[in-house]
């Protein structure tokens, strides 16, 4: 009993807790789960005291169990632990208490997770180990194969009561002894080959577990099962599905746990083999392992790398490490040179194909064993109804990994293209969502890795593996329901791009013999009318349907498993795309706060939730005039208002696909920051009917004044690039840039205005055009961006050029704008100022103290020749409206409508 005991205490428990356990549960497993669930906090040490009540801190943070711990290691709390977020964490598991007191309140309103903790707001820190595995040789292989160690199968778990769990399964699995049930005394020693053998495949290790977890007992010759020690008779039927497995591997929830890590586990190095192949560091090359920087919120990866010999290899690609702070500028906007090289582009897409589809088996298979009360063939199994809480753990931290990884996706378009991949995704996130006890953590946030330290190795006795520590610290981030709710959005927008989208019908009537000639004597001869397209537009259309239909089911299931007040708040959560702009006409104003940090927040805040939405731009019918007389095809305010009504009604199929690709990555990709943002406006009836507004970024002349831009997708898009057209030009007074024309032509190379790589059909996109403008031409020092002037950097007439575009800027892009804001653009100028009101006050100030003196002049002062006077160049009186104007938005006071 004594060594049991230790188990427990090495997992947390007090001396006396796991003593008295122990009398009442003979299974470690389950004396841990009740000490865990609190069913002996009352019980006290010898002396009388409560475990870790005597002094008023933090309790210690949870300590991964390491294989090779030693005596010294500091077991007291942590005195240098400044937060006490242990103290505020509710287990998502916990529910059945919330649910038992609901029961008995007779308050069907009351909601049993209002105690839950949703937020991402978490941070937690544990040591992880790394040690050599030790490999075997086992029957049926012609090579070793590498034991699981202890240290790899903990790896990722930032929870204190799963790595208890994980720690207890590991050591009854490895080295306990397993007693025949039958009472014959007749014990089997387990080794780690038996249940921690990575095997080269799933279906490999699978197939190893049938033949030794039956065990029939050498001395009574009864058969049991070798994972729980259990004497259920253990059946050989078969289960069907795309991996037949005997009913005995569904047999307890301890097989079950172990199958899901082991699986879990080779789906996840398989992943990484994958995913990660061709950014990996080569093995021994020190300097380059140095070098790499894995951006992004990427988990860790749970299996081990090749050991070296090196103690201060800190910087090992180990762990990816998210990388904290402004996030970088997303290119040029060129899409690169026309002769771009494409060659062996269809032998990666092949090898992605094969890989996608290797992972796809790994998930059909490995899904057969996740705990379901809904198997297509109606049979249920004990373990499927209570499952091992190891199971949870494996999914929260392996499944995790690789599905926050795909789900992280930004591209619809390569989402479809490896649809066998995400359509098996999707199945695993119903099922999940299914099972009561598994259907929470689609809205637990997940812990990823956000910094790594190593701790001093330790030195190996001679024989021995080395170990070598590390502190890892785990932040919340978005949960897989929050994950899959941004694609949600980019499928709705590629759907409502696909809606004019008409299917070709079938043909009933049958072909004459001189019909079927001239088809055969045609093919390969007629021009593209699209047929082809419209497959590859069917295609998308289920996917993105798939998609949402998939969301819907998740949250019916949780509906059904966890109340509707659950997912309520999970939808209070999730990311959004109004279907209108009239979506915040109610909405409470956006508060800045005191600070400029609080302005910030709420700025970027509130962009994200406004930067793409639909909005009507039809111009309305006057009221006067009778319905006979009423054009039937509406028109827009928009410059390419023409363009737009002679595509009215059409059904371009290559353009509809194109469009709805576009859009999809458009609503959840636009850059908002509060450096410089960009927003898009899109007639909610015709797709293609665009209207952007950029504000200019820090560090140049155009810095947050507001420039705005109609977009135009045209019949032959995106074979070629959109039409756009300028429109903050002071009624075509203004020419902003050399690159922006008083009369609303926006020179760039991507649209075939300007020299330089072009646009590329097929991969050119509009987000690569507007952030163009937004980094190439609104740009730092404009005077540049003129042929022959490139090499003027800091020059006087560089200067005076920007002082003149700051003066235009004031002028129009600021107040014009907030004046009388064009629309529908009235909401977020107004919003845009009144967050930035203060930044933007010391701003004028700058400028004005800057200024040159000079009259505006409207060519962006090519021939600047006259010197400051006298007399006001306007630029003052203009500041001193604006600041006023600023002052009101502060103050809640309403701007003067202007006239309509």
């Amino acid at each position: 009993m004594e060594r049991e005991v230790h188990q427990l205490v090495e997992m947390g428990a007090t001396v006396a807790q796991a003593r008295a356990a122990l009398k009442q549960h003979k299974d470690v497993m389950e004396a841990a789960e009740r000490i865990f669930d609190g069913s002996f906090d009352h019980i006290v040490d010898d002396d009388g005291d409560v475990e870790m009540a005597p002094v008023q801190r933090p309790p210690p943070k949870p300590r991964m169990i390491t294989p090779a711990d030693d005596d010294d290691e500091d077991d007291g709390p942590d005195e240098g632990d400044e937060d006490g977020d242990d103290d505020e964490y509710i287990d998502y598991d916990d529910y059945d208490d919330f649910e038992e007191n609901v029961a008995a309140s007779n308050n069907a309103a009351v909601d049993p997770y209002a105690g839950i903790f949703f937020s991402k707001d978490r941070r937690e820190e544990v040591i992880e180990v790394e040690e050599e595995p030790d490999m075997v040789l086992l029957s049926g292989l012609n090579e070793k194969v590498p034991l699981m160690t202890q240290g790899q199968w903990m790896k990722g778990c930032p929870e204190g009561g799963e790595q208890s769990f994980l720690f207890g399964l590991y050591q009854q699995l490895s080295e306990g002894e397993c007693r025949c049930p039958h009472g014959c005394g007749a014990t089997i020693q387990r080794q780690k080959s038996d249940f921690y053998a990575l095997f080269p495949t799933f279906p490999e290790y699978i197939h190893h577990l049938e033949s030794i977890a039956p065990r029939t007992c050498t001395r009574c010759s009864k058969t049991f099962c070798f994972a729980c020690g259990d004497s259920s008779n253990l059946s050989n039927e078969k289960l069907p599905g795309s991996l037949e497995v005997d009913y005995a591997l569904f047999h307890c929830p301890t097989l079950q746990g172990a199958i899901l890590g082991m699986g879990l586990a080779m789906l996840e190095k398989s992943f990484l083999d994958d995913a990660l192949d061709s950014a990996a560091p080569k093995s021994g090359d020190r300097s380059s392992r140095k070098r790499r920087k894995v951006e992004g919120p990427t988990p860790p990866p749970m299996m081990l790398p090749e050991m070296h010999d090196d103690d201060d290899d800190d910087d090992d690609g180990y762990f990816p490490i998210v990388v904290q702070g402004k996030k970088p500028k997303l290119g040029t906007g060129y899409a690169g040179d026309a002769r771009e090289d494409m060659s062996g582009q269809l032998e990666a897409l092949n090898a992605q194909r094969a890989k996608d589809q290797k992972l796809s088996e790994m998930l059909s298979n490995i899904r057969i064993f996740i705990p379901s009360v809904n198997r297509d063939n109606g049979v249920h199994f004990d373990s499927d109804f209570l499952p091992s809480p190891v199971t949870l753990a494996h999914l929260r931290r392996r499944f995790n990994f690789v599905s926050s990884q795909l789900l992280r996706n930004d591209s619809l378009t390569d989402m479809s293209d490896r649809s066998v991949l995400y359509f098996e995704l999707l199945e695993w996130l119903e099922t999940i969502s299914r099972h009561e006890s598994l259907a929470t953590m689609m809205a637990m946030p997940i812990m990823v890795v956000t910094s790594v330290k190593t701790v001093a190795a330790k030195k190996a006795a001679k024989g021995q593996h080395r170990i070598r520590e590390r502190t890892i610290i785990y932040e919340g981030s978005a949960g897989p329901r929050e994950l899959l709710e941004a694609i949600v959005i980019q499928a709705q927008a590629a759907l409502k791009g696909l809606e004019g989208m008409k299917t070709a019908e079938p043909e009933t009537a049958e072909m004459s013999e001189e019909q079927k000639r001239m088809t055969a004597d045609d093919k390969g001869k007629s021009k593209d009318d699209g047929a082809v397209v419209s497959e590859e537009n069917k295609k998308l259309l289920d996917f993105c349907q798939r998609i949402v239909n998939t969301a819907k089911a998740i949250d019916r299931s949780l509906v059904d498993t966890k109340g509707k007040t659950f997912v309520d708040r999970l939808h209070a959560e999730l990311p959004k795309i109004p279907a209108t702009s009239g979506a915040h006409a109610d909405a409470a104003p956006v508060d800045a706060g005191e600070t400029e940090e609080s302005a910030m927040e709420a700025y970027v805040k509130w962009a994200n939730r406004v930067r793409f939405e639909y909005c009507d731009l039809t111009v309305p019918v006057a009221e006067n005039v009778p319905e006979k007389e009423q054009d039937q095809t509406p028109n827009y305010k928009f410059y390419f208002n023409n363009e737009a009504r002679m595509l009215a009604n059409s059904d371009i199929p290559k353009r509809s696909l194109a469009i709805a690709k576009e859009l999809a990555v458009l609503t959840t990709n636009l850059p908002v920051a509060w450096n410089s943002s960009v927003f898009l406006r899109v007639d909610e009836t015709r797709v293609d009917v665009i209207k952007a507004l950029i504000t200019g970024p820090e560090g140049t002349p155009y810095y947050n004044g507001c420039f705005l831009f109609d977009v135009f997708l045209g019949p032959n898009y995106n074979q070629s690039p959109p039409s756009v057209k300028y429109m903050t030009t002071n009624g075509g007074k203004f020419r902003f840039n050399p690159n922006l024309y008083a009369d609303g032509k926006v020179c760039l190379s991507l649209l075939g205005t300007w020299s330089g790589p072009g646009w590329i059909a097929g991969k050119s996109t509009l987000l690569q055009v507007l952030i163009s403008i937004q980094s190439m031409i609104l740009c730092d020092e404009p005077y540049l961006n003129e042929p022959g002037w490139a090499n003027s950097g800091g020059t006087p007439k560089s200067l005076a050029y920007s002082a003149n575009v700051r003066r235009m800027v004031v002028k129009t892009a600021m107040l014009g704008n907030l004046k009388a804001p064009p629309d529908p653009w009235a909401d977020v100028i107004r919003t845009h100022f009144r967050l930035k009101a203060k930044s933007i006050i010391t701003q004028l100030d700058k400028w004005l103290a800057d200024d040159d003196g000079h009259s505006t002049i409207g060519d962006g002062a090519y021939n600047q020749k006259s010197n400051a006077s006298s007399s006001s160049n306007g630029f003052a009186e203009d500041v001193a409206e604006l600041k006023g104007l600023l002052n009101k938005l502060q103050a809640g006071e309403e701007l003067s409508e202007p006239p309509k």
